[in-house]
């Protein structure tokens, strides 16, 4: 644990963090297919997940003012026409059906959760300036404006901005530089070990690890300077109201 006096400084990471407390995006999507009771396994799931994401890296399908809704949209639009063409599904006539139920829940899910989150990140922001580093597809200005959190960072540092992707050091190196402090004063909050953690303890950082549902197991030597299981938390970490 850090001392609190020594925070000058926070870094947050958006995607999984703020927009999913602490679960991988594979996990809040696989499990709203289940919900919906789309017939897919979830190797077959996986598979699509892993092909969207990497399709929307190379194609500009995400537009700069897409909101998180048209975002959400285009990637189970995406996942689902995979998963068609592939065979694992076949029931053509409910493919819009799928999409609009999955993105539909996955959006209530996020907007229940940052209203809940918001105050927290309106208290934090007023004792500390705040940036934002994520990897996202261009369009996060317009996501934090859709859920009305634009006023609680300073700047926002995003991959496909700035052309660096996490894990890579440097995008956290240029988190620093916009807070202008010493690394030693930030602490960086977030949702992934290999991705946020680890790269921000090699810029010598302070670390907040959201810790949830991963894509994959982390090494049970895996930690952090605080470990928390809920964005919530952060109440305690912090001493807010």
């Amino acid at each position: 644990m850090f001392k609190l006096e020594d925070i000058k400084g926070i870094i947050f990471d958006y995607g999984g963090t703020i927009d999913s407390n602490g679960k991988h995006w594979a996990e809040v999507l696989w499990e709203s297919y289940q919900d919906q009771q789309i017939p897919v396994t979830k190797e077959a799931f996986r598979e699509a997940f892993v092909y969207v994401e990497r399709y929307l890296a190379v194609h500009p399908i995400i537009k700069e003012e897409d909101n998180f809704c048209i975002l959400l949209n285009k990637k189970v639009d995406l996942q689902i026409g995979y998963l068609f063409d592939k065979g694992y599904l076949t029931a053509n006539d409910k493919k819009a059906e799928y999409s609009l139920a999955v993105s539909t829940q996955c959006y209530n899910f996020v907007k229940g959760l940052i209203s809940k989150e918001k105050p927290v990140l309106e208290q934090l922001h007023a004792k500390y300036p705040m940036v934002v580093v994520s990897n996202f597809y261009g369009n996060i200005h317009a996501v934090l404006k859709d859920f009305d959190l634009l006023d609680c960072f300073d700047e926002i540092i995003e991959s496909a901005v700035v052309g660096i992707r996490k894990p890579d050091p440097a995008i956290f190196t240029l988190g620093v530089e916009k807070l202008n402090l010493p690394a030693s004063n930030i602490v960086v909050i977030g949702d992934s070990y290999k991705k946020d953690i680890v790269p921000a303890m090699e810029n010598g950082c302070k670390t907040i690890w959201l810790k949830g549902l991963g894509w994959e197991k982390d090494d049970e030597s895996a930690t952090a300077d605080v470990v928390i299981t809920d964005f919530m938390e952060l109440k305690d970490v912090f001493h807010l109201k």
